[in-house]
């Protein structure tokens, strides 16, 4: 008897199992991403989400959040599995896109997943991370 419940109760917390997992695919993945390091609270910090085809060109998801302690943060939400990239900067001065010298380089902050930073734009390979099963918290530094 003792057996036939323990065999019970390993099935059903089996499918209550499976059944969260599938949910959980179904409904896609939520990436938190936080940038942690901005060196002013002035304006606001804006997240591109992409996949390799559309890097640095159209994002596949936008935010923007207020910057607060040096500290920004967003959530995509519904996120179905796949390689994605993150960029972001900060917009200081409001006019909602990245500001540059005449010779080329940034005046704003901006930083990619993986905290990778080379000299020139940044690159997918060296930004990619990927999205499977569980939720994701990534933390972008400028």
């Amino acid at each position: 008897m003792q057996h036939l419940i323990l065999a019970l109760s390993l099935l059903i917390s089996s499918m209550i199992f499976a059944q969260t997992t599938t949910n959980k695919l179904e409904e896609g993945i939520s990436v938190t991403a936080s940038v942690v390091n901005a060196l002013s609270d002035k304006g606001t910090v804006k997240f591109a989400f992409y996949n390799e085809e559309n890097f640095m060109k159209q994002p596949i998801y936008a935010k923007s959040a207020s910057v607060e302690n040096g500290k920004s943060t967003v959530l995509f939400e519904n996120v179905p599995q796949g390689i994605y990239a993150i960029l972001c900067f900060q917009d200081a001065n409001g006019n909602n896109r990245m500001d540059f010298e005449q010779n080329g380089m940034p005046k704003e902050n901006y930083g990619a997943s993986n905290n990778i930073m080379t000299y020139g734009p940044p690159e997918f390979d060296s930004s990619k991370f990927e999205v499977t099963d569980e939720d994701l918290t990534l933390e972008i530094k400028f």
